[in-house]
């Protein structure tokens, strides 16, 4: 029997299996809709996508880099034990090796480790460890050199928070103090041209809100304007703060000290953005006592 592209769309509906296991669910069983459930199922691929709809906030942040290219891939799991679990931590080191040879998150998901699309690699880590995972996102860096640091470390290269930093020359030692102060700091964006004009003009609105509240004239309210929003810049953007290792000087100052230039940085943290849903405990047993 034909293997139609509808008969595969329909599979995937009723299993949530991925769009190759469908295929060659139906293609092992002729074609036969229920035979190719009963095949999923058997290779835990049915009950892996039962998982699907659970929140997967915890996980792992892995970095990689090679002379003046780095890359940060985020890889999510239900929770923080699965994380700690060795064989999560191999998977998540492969995919991370992979994702240097790719440019973004799709194509990282289709690309093959060991002659095996990485999505169909974590579907099948799904079935075996009994977690819903996910991968989130990845990022890519260049520059003359990048440093990267892992903060709250599981295992070498992987951890809570993966920063990765370009600098125009050589200064390893700088370059991984200014990863750890983006880490602890978590600025929004290298400098004031980098930052969302978006951000930036509703930053300036509530400040204007804020001053008008004091009945001020608006010549006056401009100019607590425009320190505010000096102050505010000096908060949000990595070159204008204040560097943790030395607050003296601003991480723009301290790098020029250096004898380099910070040119981009990456900071990626686990579960970040992801609305987790509250469950007591009782839910949480009772969930896994049914699967």
């Amino acid at each position: 029997m034909a293997i139609t592209a509808a008969l595969v769309k329909e599979l995937r509906e009723k299993s949530g299996a991925g769009m190759m296991d469908a295929k060659k669910a139906l293609t092992e069983n002729d074609g036969d809709m229920e035979a190719a459930m009963d095949w999923l199922r058997t290779k835990g691929l049915a009950k892996a996508a039962k998982k699907s709809g659970r929140t997967a906030a915890e996980g792992l942040v892995a970095v990689k880099v090679d002379g003046g290219k780095g890359v940060a891939v985020e890889v999510n799991s239900e929770t923080d034990f699965v994380a700690k679990n060795a064989d999560f931590q191999s998977m998540v080191s492969s995919i991370a090796d992979t994702a240097m040879t790719v440019a973004d998150v799709d194509a990282l998901a289709n690309a093959e480790v060991g002659g095996k699309a990485i999505s169909t690699m974590i579907t099948d880590a799904v079935a075996t460890i009994g977690e819903n995972l996910t991968l989130r996102r990845m990022a890519t860096l260049e520059g003359g050199q990048v440093v990267s640091y892992v903060h709250n470390a599981a295992t070498a290269g992987m951890g809570k928070i993966g920063v990765l930093v370009a600098l125009s020359g050589e200064n390893e030692a700088f370059g991984k103090q200014v990863a750890m102060h983006i880490a602890a700091v978590n600025p929004a964006s290298l400098s004031e041209d980098d930052l969302d004009p978006a951000v930036v003009e509703k930053e300036k609105q509530v400040q204007m809100d804020i001053a008008r509240e004091s009945g001020k004239p608006e010549q006056v309210i401009e100019k607590m304007i425009v320190g505010r929003m000096k102050k505010y810049m000096a908060e949000v953007t990595l070159l204008n703060q204040s560097f943790v290792v030395n607050p003296d000087l601003t991480v723009g100052a301290a790098a020029k000290e250096a004898g380099v230039e910070i040119t981009g940085f990456v900071r990626l943290e686990v579960g970040e953005g992801i609305e987790k849903k509250e469950e007591n405990f009782a839910e949480e047993v009772a969930k896994a006592v049914q699967g």
